[in-house]
């Protein structure tokens, strides 16, 4: 933690942590609007890798000290994007640096729901399941695995299925294998004496089940929630 790193107050220490949230984040955003504005990156790839971006911010979570307070200040930058996106959603012009690098299509309504979802589901894990195994692998799998399927899916996916919305097996399996891959790294970033590969597995494929089903821009609700109720079902099961 930075606070003992740094030999510094636990409450500047975890004020240093949050500031580099804020870099991190607006930083990502700058460079990915940067890229679609001068490199014609697609929107869509733009979008998940924002996606997958924000979901990674819980690599922040091993500079905070837990014995203050303000370690809650971990979700900060994502209360801020609550009121962001609401703002921008009803009112941002079609050049605004969220709607190019957040929206597949350029309407800025859709800042409404997916990345709105999003944030609001981040705020609860960080608060609520703050540095708990649960909320890492919630946010590993929405971040990284749903991050990575519709890229997936959509440009080499060939075995297409249709529950309640259109999806490839391709995209879904590498759902299973992203989830997996970044709850088993940031569960050992984070907790690593709370690793455990099978509990692990089955989560991500709880996740890539639930994604798999989902209607379009509720998956960012869906994921997370079904997660943490497996997750706490086979905590009370041990």
């Amino acid at each position: 933690m930075l606070s003992l790193a740094l030999n510094i107050s636990p409450l500047l220490g975890n004020l240093l942590a949050t500031l580099l949230t804020f870099v991190y984040v607006f930083g990502l955003l700058a460079l990915l609007n940067w890229c679609v504005l001068n490199f014609k990156l697609p929107q869509d790839i733009s979008r998940k890798i924002t996606h997958i971006g924000a979901g990674s911010t819980i690599g922040f979570l091993p500079l905070y000290n837990d014995l203050h307070w303000s370690k809650y200040l971990n979700v900060a930058v994502f209360v801020l994007w609550i009121f962001l996106l609401v703002q921008k959603g009803l009112f941002a012009n079609p050049d605004d640096e969220a709607v190019i690098t957040m929206t597949r299509t350029g309407d800025r309504r859709e800042l409404l729901r997916g990345p709105l979802f999003f944030v609001i589901v981040a705020t609860i894990c960080g608060t609520f399941f703050y540095k708990e195994f649960v909320g890492i692998v919630a946010m590993a799998s929405l971040g990284w695995g749903d991050g990575i399927a519709p890229i997936v899916g959509r440009r080499v996916g060939r075995i297409k299925y249709t529950i309640l919305s259109s999806k490839t097996l391709e995209g879904s399996l590498s759902m299973l294998v992203f989830a997996f891959i970044a709850s088993v790294f940031f569960v050992w970033l984070v907790t690593p004496n709370q690793v455990n590969f099978m509990r692990i597995f089955l989560l991500a494929l709880v996740a890539t089940l639930i994604e798999g089903c989902s209607p379009k821009e509720v998956d960012n609700i869906l994921i997370p929630v079904g997660v943490i109720i497996a997750a706490l079902l086979t905590l009370s099961s041990e």
